[in-house]
């Protein structure tokens, strides 16, 4: 009786080939990533890693490009439309810095990247294309805000955007240097809350326009403070 044969699954193995070339690369980076070892945990062969990917350097674009697609599209399977502007901006930027947390992997190849300089992200063709959703849905909140009257209506999306990330960003990737430098664990969950709430306040005040800026703080205490300025001079 003849064994039956395997059914062939193109998708499959490329799935795992790029699971395990993004553990690979993430812990011993481009350099130090070996071509054998990720196909032996992928439990397939040197083969089909280069019939799927061309090369080493294919493959790391690859495993870049799926991270950057998979982290666009949880941003975009947010729905904003239902929730006051205000809600919907500090709904992003919360989900924003939970994803990286949960996703320090995530972290370590854009760290990785970034010693390259980004050559690497420049081939590829797909970027662009996973973060242009992004950047729409935050332009419909902005809009609706400025529309409302509750935003500013001069706000770059892309410029707001790239700060809100950069704010998550920089606490999740420097954690453990912050805590040697400075003696406080911003992954302790009382942290996290204390600056998240801080964050999502200075993010809002940016996007308030000059007049609802202008009246958190009363005439009396600008006058006052030219009036010391005045003694100053």
């Amino acid at each position: 009786m003849n064994e039956p044969k395997l059914k062939r699954d193109p998708e499959g193995t490329r799935r795992r080939i790029l699971d395990a070339a993004t553990q690979q690369f993430t812990t011993q980076g481009l350099a130090g990533a070996r071509v054998d070892a990720i196909a032996t945990a992928a439990g397939t062969n040197e083969r089909m890693l280069y019939y799927y990917f061309q090369s080493k350097e294919g493959l790391y674009v690859a495993v870049l490009e799926a991270m950057y697609v998979e982290f666009a599209n949880h941003e975009v399977s947010l729905d904003l439309s239902g929730l006051q502007p205000a809600d919907a901006i500090r709904a992003l930027a919360l989900s924003i810095w939970d994803y990286l947390r949960a996703n320090p992997r995530w972290l370590s190849l854009i760290n990785n990247e970034n010693l390259h300089e980004g050559q690497y992200l420049a081939r590829s063709p797909k970027l662009r294309e996973a973060i242009s959703p992004v950047i729409s849905l935050l332009s419909a909140t902005l809009a609706r805000g400025a529309a409302a009257g509750e935003f500013r209506a001069d706000v770059d999306a892309l410029d707001f955007y790239v700060t809100l990330v950069a704010m998550g960003y920089y606490v999740v990737s420097n954690r453990f240097t912050l805590k040697a430098f400075v003696g406080r664990d911003y992954s302790a969950p009382s942290a996290i809350e204390a600056v998240s709430a801080m964050q999502v306040e200075m993010l809002l005040s940016f996007l308030r326009p000059a007049s609802a800026a202008t009246s958190l703080y009363p005439a009396s205490a600008g006058a006052a403070a030219r009036e010391d300025g005045a003694r100053m001079n």
